[in-house]
């Protein structure tokens, strides 16, 4: 690893490689001046702090080829798997119950009906799995989405974890947003005393809909760099794990959850590694499936038995309707218009549509499109929202 990260720079000091490899100088002092022996780095000037700078002999040029071939990783040092796996245990969603507080806090900039506090709170807590179906266009990927803010304080997690000579990168960009370190007098914790090795992010929101295949629930090992990829259910461990459109994905429902019975009723699951190898890595994260389907008709009771909450996520009654409507108008800029919500409200009663949550946003934006376009104040007029709604739901 060191020679590796004197490699991809080519002159740097000790304590920037220290750096680059989440270790303290101390550590990396004695391996640098060893190779240093071994005439795989050489002296380039001096640095700060009894620091020198290092750069590759061709000696070591050519062991840090062999090594890239072997892995091509370059980072934070990896942690060993049994030091992930307490603090999956130790940091995991619902150590804490939430209460009712929370869980409005979380859900404070969308439109739900009060019930439905009651129903989604003890499944929280629960950290096992819930089902959120209903009609389309109601907020069911919304709300799951807002959950993960009620799970708690942030948590820490390694950049890359190593067993039996395998590499298993965790951080992942795409769903892990690092937080700062506290600093300041009182802090347990001071920046320049946590191991760098780990990285302190907010809990992690993985969100998969149609394009999930079963390759995303296993380790994924690139054999050109020799490293392995962590599946979805490890980078969401601590966190929230959202299958949405659930039903729609490429591989049949039954499959994708026989993959997690096992998980659901143990809280641990089994990965192979390229050896070959079997390991145990925690299954804590708190599960969504989204649908609009009823989930009676997309798996089994077997199943349904390990995904004890199922919640419907109804339509909005007429005053919740009114109330989005005047919340999206206020957003969007147009001048207060009771009438337009009734307006729509007796469009759908004559032709027999359903109101769903998503429709106050999406009619008024063509509202909006169409008085931009005329280069007309934005306002609500009758004949502004029927012509919204003769082109939204043409095809609906």
């Amino acid at each position: 690893m060191t020679i590796k990260s004197i490699h991809q720079i080519g002159t740097i000091s000790g304590r920037n490689v220290a750096t680059m490899m989440g270790l303290p100088f101390r550590l990396v002092e004695p391996i640098v001046d060893a190779l240093r022996t071994r005439k795989f780095v050489a002296h380039v000037r001096p640095a700060a702090f009894n620091d020198y700078y290092y750069s590759l002999t061709e000696l070591g040029q050519k062991r840090a080829q062999t090594h890239l071939q072997q892995c091509s990783y370059i980072g934070p040092a990896p942690v060993p798997l049994a030091d992930y796996t307490l603090s999956v245990e130790a940091q995991a969603a619902g150590v804490d119950p939430i209460e009712r507080d929370d869980l409005q806090a979380s859900l404070s900039k969308i439109s739900y009906q009060d019930e439905l506090l009651d129903q989604i709170g003890p499944a929280i807590n629960s950290n096992t799995g819930m089902f959120l179906f209903g009609p389309p266009g109601n907020g069911k990927t919304t709300i799951a989405r807002s959950l993960t803010q009620c799970l708690g304080q942030e948590i820490w997690i390694p950049h890359a974890i190593l067993d039996d000579g395998n590499l298993i990168k965790v951080k992942d960009d795409a769903y892990h947003q690092e937080t700062p370190v506290p600093e300041g007098d009182g802090q347990l914790l001071k920046a320049q005393e946590w191991d760098k090795r780990w990285v302190r992010i907010q809990r992690p929101s993985v969100v998969v809909g149609g394009e999930l295949v079963m390759e995303n629930l296993e380790v994924r090992h690139d054999h050109r760099s020799n490293i392995c990829e962590a599946p979805l259910q490890m980078k969401s461990n601590c966190g929230c794990l959202l299958i949405d459109d659930f039903g729609r994905q490429r591989i049949a429902p039954e499959e994708l959850l026989n993959r997690w019975i096992v998980p659901l009723e143990n809280r641990c699951d089994y990965l192979t590694l390229p050896t070959g190898k079997k390991i145990q890595i925690p299954f804590e994260q708190l599960i969504l499936f989204s649908t609009n389907l009823n989930p009676d008709d997309l798996v089994d009771e077997a199943f349904l038995r390990r995904v004890p909450y199922k919640i419907f996520v109804n339509d909005p009654s007429p005053d919740e309707f009114r109330s989005l409507m005047k919340t999206v108008a206020s957003q969007m800029g147009f001048p207060e218009t009771p009438e337009a919500a009734n307006h729509l409200l007796a469009y759908y009663k004559q032709n027999n549509r359903p109101p769903r949550r998503c429709h106050p946003r999406d009619l008024l934006t063509q509202v909006a499109n169409f008085c931009r376009y005329r280069r007309l104040p934005l306002t609500l007029r009758p004949e502004y929202l029927d012509q919204a709604c003769r082109s939204y739901f043409s095809a609906l």
